[in-house]
């Protein structure tokens, strides 16, 4: 009778993700991810051909990860972008290594800041879009692109350290620029 494995793909995967949350992708090396999980290079190689197969499972798991973040996120504000905003530095505070993977570094066409901002067929900027009254279709992405700016340097900001606004305080400051984009497009 075969030995059951006990490392498989799920631990493996499992395990990268836990030092990606907790150490970020730099520390998410074969040896490392072995050591974590308590065992040699071997199977995580007999399960991954290398380490770029393996990245590229974790970042899909951490992109879903996101996503499900969003939409779990409890949505307040009537006004369009508002709660994306909210969620999306919220995460950056509380996931600061996910969000850095995500949103820090540079992808495949396949996933750009659009692609994963906007949900892999959740389609959440579109839904957002679509709550701005009398929207030109044609200013779209110019609206969206301001805003993300706007909303993606308070998420960067908040994961050194560098933004301390309350709740209450972001909410209104994204409320007010916000608006005066939509009112302006």
């Amino acid at each position: 009778m075969a030995r059951k494995e006990q490392i498989t793909k799920e631990v493996i995967i499992e395990g990268a993700f836990d030092l990606l949350r907790k150490q970020g992708i730099e520390m998410v090396t074969a040896r490392k991810l072995a050591s974590h999980i308590g065992c040699s290079t071997q199977p995580i190689f007999r399960v991954y051909e290398n380490m770029d197969a393996l990245n590229e499972e974790l970042f899909e798991k951490a992109r879903n990860y996101y996503e499900e973040f969003y939409i779990n996120f409890k949505k307040e504000s009537a006004i369009p972008f508002v709660d994306l905003g909210m969620s999306y530095i919220r995460f950056a505070r509380e996931e600061i290594n996910i969000f850095k993977l995500l949103f820090m570094t540079q992808h495949n066409s396949d996933n750009t800041m659009y692609d994963l901002i906007n949900g892999k067929d959740k389609g959440f900027v579109i839904k957002e879009l679509k709550r701005v009254h009398n929207l030109n279709m044609d200013k779209a992405s110019s609206l969206f692109m301001k805003i993300f700016i706007f909303i993606h340097g308070m998420a960067c900001m908040s994961t050194n350290g560098e933004f301390d606004l309350t709740r209450d305080e972001v909410t209104k400051m994204l409320s007010e620029v916000i608006n005066n984009f939509i009112k302006n497009q």
